[in-house]
């Protein structure tokens, strides 16, 4: 317990240390974020503001875990898996920055290039997780277990692949993501402690710490952007926390906030192609309240309290079904 709240201040001390500098280093280079034009008008005004700081996220979580997890003497091969899988969705992440910022757009790896990496990343964890426990392969809803076999696999890397495209799409607000990922994030490192998994404790306990640190910069109006280096690694450090953890039925709840953006792509992007009609006014859904007149720092606030009660319930939900009661 107490070093899973070292590892959070770790993580909130280290990113805000490394942020000024980082910062600086992107406006001297002139690396800037370029805004699609399908954004709302408001967000032309966010053109060449600083992108890439997930560079800086990523290195605070990498080294506040490093720290807290000797210190605690808890360097698993679990926590190493879920480092080692931050660190190539990083790279993944960078890629597809890099490729804009070179190209002066907002076109990076193409949809299906960062599929393919997303899900080659996604099958490192899944790999290691069923040669370490080959009884992996079921799936907790409420107490009930559930031996999905030879499917669990591809369940896996969907739940790792599918948390890292969620979160890389929340992120098209200030603040939006990181405020989100706060208490997802601590939610995850309680149900870890619970469980026992105090390495992945460790972690998750790093990012919020880090994401809290980030927040200084990323809050409207943002200093940086943690761009797809940050919201790719991000994402995917989470799903990934969830399958090693063997509680990916509570990711649903702590990570509903970015469930509920994605969904909201699937329904927008399906009814336009099925009916020709739109349900929301933009899609993700964050930009439908900014066109129905909310302010960028309401929707953000209001989407980070739904994040904190939604992770507020995936805890107490555990603690029922650990107590018997449901």
């Amino acid at each position: 317990m107490i070093m899973t709240a070292v590892a959070f201040l770790l993580g909130l001390i280290l990113c805000s240390l490394f942020g000024v500098p980082y910062i600086e280093m992107l406006k001297k280079k002139m690396i800037g974020q370029y805004i699609k034009e399908l954004a709302p008008d408001s967000h032309a005004k966010k053109q060449g503001t600083p992108t890439t700081g997930g560079v800086f996220i990523v290195l605070a979580i990498i080294m506040a875990s490093v720290i807290a997890l000797s210190l605690a003497q808890k360097m698993t091969t679990t926590a190493l898996i879920a480092i080692i899988t931050l660190g190539f969705y990083t790279l993944a992440g960078f890629q597809d920055d890099y490729i804009k910022i070179k190209g002066k757009g907002n076109d990076g790896l193409t949809p299906r290039g960062k599929l393919f990496r997303q899900i080659a990343i996604a099958l490192l964890p899944t790999i290691v997780l069923l040669i370490d426990n080959p009884a992996a392969c079921t799936f907790e809803i409420c107490g009930y277990m559930i031996n999905l076999g030879w499917f669990y696999p591809f369940f896996a890397v969907f739940i790792i692949t599918g948390a890292s495209n969620a979160y890389n799409l929340t992120d098209g607000l200030d603040g939006l993501a990181a405020g989100c990922g706060v208490s997802s994030f601590i939610a995850a490192a309680i149900i870890a402690l619970l469980l026992g998994e105090t390495d992945l404790a460790i972690i998750s306990a790093s990012v919020a710490g880090a994401l809290a640190g980030f927040l200084e910069y990323n809050k409207p109006k943002a200093q940086v952007f943690m761009g797809d280096t940050g919201s790719l690694a991000i994402g995917g450090l989470l799903g990934t926390i969830a399958v090693l953890g063997k509680f990916e039925f509570l990711l649903i709840f702590f990570g509903a906030v970015f469930v509920i953006e994605t969904l909201s792509v699937i329904i927008q992007v399906t009814s336009f192609k099925t009916t020709g009609k739109r349900v929301f006014k933009m899609a993700p859904i964050h930009h439908h309240f900014e066109l129905l007149g909310w302010s960028e720092k309401k929707v953000v606030t209001v989407f980070a309290i739904a994040s904190f009660v939604f992770s507020a319930i995936a805890v107490l939900l555990y603690e029922l079904v650990a107590k018997g009661i449901i």
